[in-house]
């Protein structure tokens, strides 16, 4: 080989990994729906003619990934199940934590995509999204006392802003951030005391409602803008001047 060039050696999928693509793509568009069983072993092993061990090493592939869940026993059997977006912000917080993500990396990513979402609700057609928004608001104002509900009804509003929007795959990437930033808010609220975030809760809900105001209005940059410095302060509040990083809040 020539000092410099780059290697062509192409890796060949096993046996077990191709099953598992084949499986995982009946079950994406929908040809094997959720609760529905697999086939037994028996015909698997006959249509992919493969052997036991290759098929159910197909089977840890899917069971990993969330998608099949299979039981042991006389009656057992793999059966399909939704793919959530949990099993996916798992996965994204130990890639962050391998690589030692900051926390502040977490709450500036999370705010680009909610300031995104926030100019397409502005900006968009507002039907039935503002009403729902606006219920969610108003269910909140009962939890300004209690510091963990309000700390989950808080999470609530940050990934509702980004669903209404419409826009699946900012929905799915917000999911993903919205999970550590939840178990951040634990540990914040089991170090300062349940009792000292009142204040910080009536701001967080005035705030809500401000930004409901201007969606209403339609005035996207406003709302973008006050979005923007509302998040800002959060990471100030929430963060400060810390290095913390997610192997401290997820570990």
């Amino acid at each position: 080989m020539v000092a410099g060039s780059k290697s062509s050696v192409v890796r060949v999928p096993k046996a077990g990994e191709l099953v598992a693509a084949s499986l995982r793509r009946r079950i994406i568009t929908g040809e094997l729906e959720v609760g529905d069983p697999l086939p037994t072993e028996a015909i698997l092993m006959e249509q992919f003619g493969v052997s036991r061990p290759t098929l159910r090493e197909a089977f840890r592939i899917l069971e990993s990934e969330a998608i099949i869940t299979v039981l042991r026993g006389a009656h057992g059997g793999a059966r399909v199940l939704a793919p959530d977006a949990s099993s996916a912000a798992r996965y994204t917080g130990l890639l962050l934590q391998y690589q030692g993500t900051p926390l502040v990396d977490v709450y500036r990513a999370r705010a680009s995509l909610e300031v995104s979402a926030v100019g397409m609700l502005a900006a968009g057609t507002q039907g039935n999204e503002l009403e729902t928004f606006a219920d969610l608001l108003a269910a909140g104002e009962d939890l300004l006392d209690d510091a963990e509900a309000f700390a989950r009804h808080d999470v609530d509003v940050h990934q509702a802003l980004i669903d209404l929007a419409g826009n699946q795959t900012l929905a799915v990437l917000a999911g993903m951030l919205v999970h550590i930033i939840d178990a951040h808010n634990a540990l914040f609220i089991a170090a300062h005391g349940g009792g000292n975030e009142r204040p910080a809760a009536r701001a967080a809900h005035r705030a809500y409602l401000k930004l409901l105001g201007l969606i209403r209005d339609g005035d996207a940059t406003a709302a973008q803008e006050f979005w923007r410095k509302h998040l800002d302060a959060i990471e100030k509040y929430m963060i400060g001047d810390s290095e913390t990083t997610l192997v401290e809040v997820l570990s």
